[in-house]
């Protein structure tokens, strides 16, 4: 249940999709975030690495809040961007980015947006060992087979020692080889072999190391995104950044809640000459491209604003968008 609520709010595809939005959302905030705080002719550390406790309050709310992002920034956008293979627009929009490249592989190693709510671990099965964490799963089809093969390639496997949990896995036709596969959490560590059901023999041995160098990244960005991939470590850096970021977004929202002007949400001011830069539109488009939710939520909030919100006075001028 947590799996899924973290990964689609219970709601399948469509919470997915939410979740998608929020993180691209949450990226762009953090860039834009660092270049507006990013300090320009400041001498020394304090208000930067530190907060300063001689402030008063606003000054240490605003130190806690530049210096918890300043010090969590990499960690956050690092699991955003892990996160967004998983997601169903994003997901989807690398799967044909790479059959366009020619990158595409047969088999992804990671979900694409709504998964069942059977994982594999939940595949139903005669639970062969517990200790050794091997299971065997069902063929792909319907198809009557003879499981007598299981005594062969059983002790093969676990002589094998591949890291837990393992599946073994019948073949989808009769005569078919059977695949063994380990299906630990530390991706990095994840083998997959075929065998000869008559005489357990090995015949396709398929490391982390063989498959394309894309997925080898992605591989090593979802362990890590797991809290997997350097063992405990990564699960403390993980708290520490979700601890640090409910920081970030509670002091923001208690330094908003004092500074708020009455009759206003308390947005910045329209400034009288807007102009952009060359290079801000590249980042802008370059940021469009490699997030596509981004791209078509900001042209929705673009049309939303000239087409609704300018052409009804209160609402404009509560958001702050009246000159």
């Amino acid at each position: 249940m947590v799996f899924h609520f973290h990964g689609e709010l219970l709601m399948g595809n469509i919470g997915s999709v939410f979740v998608e939005l929020a993180a691209s959302w949450a990226i762009i905030m953090i860039v834009t975030g660092l270049y507006l705080w990013w300090p320009r002719g400041q001498g020394g550390c304090g208000g930067i690495v530190y907060p300063r406790l001689n402030r008063g309050s606003r000054g240490f709310w605003r130190d806690l809040h530049a210096v918890t992002g300043f010090w969590i920034s990499i960690f956050v956008l690092f699991l955003l961007v892990t996160g967004l293979p998983w997601a169903k627009v994003w997901g989807e929009y690398f799967k044909e980015i790479r059959r366009l490249t020619g990158t595409a592989v047969v088999e992804q190693d990671w979900t694409v947006g709504a998964t069942s709510r059977n994982t594999p671990q939940d595949l139903p099965g005669e639970h062969l060992a517990h200790t050794d964490h091997m299971r065997l799963s069902p063929p792909a089809e319907n198809i009557p087979l003879d499981y007598s093969p299981v005594d062969i390639v059983l002790p093969v496997v676990r002589a094998l020692h591949l890291p837990h949990p393992v599946f073994i896995i019948p073949p989808a036709r009769e005569e078919g080889h059977w695949t063994a596969k380990s299906d630990t959490q530390n991706r990095p560590q994840r083998v997959k072999i075929m065998l000869d059901a008559t005489t357990g023999t090995v015949l396709k041995r398929e490391n982390f190391e063989d498959r394309h160098f894309l997925d080898r990244i992605i591989g090593y960005g979802v362990a890590a995104h797991e809290g997997q991939l350097f063992g405990w470590p990564n699960v403390i850096l993980g708290v520490f950044t979700a601890v640090g970021l409910l920081m970030v977004v509670t002091s923001g929202i208690l330094m908003w809640w004092r500074r708020r002007p009455s009759g206003v949400l308390g947005a910045p001011p329209l400034p009288q000459a807007q102009t952009f830069s060359f290079g801000f539109m590249m980042l802008v488009l370059i940021f469009c491209f490699y997030l596509p939710l981004f791209a078509a939520s900001l042209v929705s909030i673009l049309l939303i604003e000239k087409l609704v919100i300018c052409r009804v006075p209160p609402l404009a001028h509560w958001l702050g968008l009246a000159k």
